[in-house]
């Protein structure tokens, strides 16, 4: 289950919401000033792909097998 950012158009409080895909949020209600109707903020997440992870050895050994993943 997707998870939404939403701001309040009342007082500004951000805040985020488990939701199915398709729900909307138009039922949704801030939970600081209890306003109807607060806007999804748009948001991102980052991830390294294979081709963009530092070539750096494990913090523990030398081999890099042991299974830690990368100290940045």
């Amino acid at each position: 289950m997707p998870i939404y950012e939403y701001e309040c158009a009342g007082c500004g409080e951000k805040f985020e919401v488990r939701q199915s895909l398709g729900e909307d949020g138009s039922k949704l209600n801030c939970p600081k000033c209890h306003a109807q109707n607060p806007r999804k903020v748009f948001s991102t997440f980052f991830s390294r792909g294979p081709s963009e992870t530092p070539n750096m050895s494990c913090p523990t050994c030398s081999s890099g097998v042991c299974g830690l993943p990368p100290m940045w």
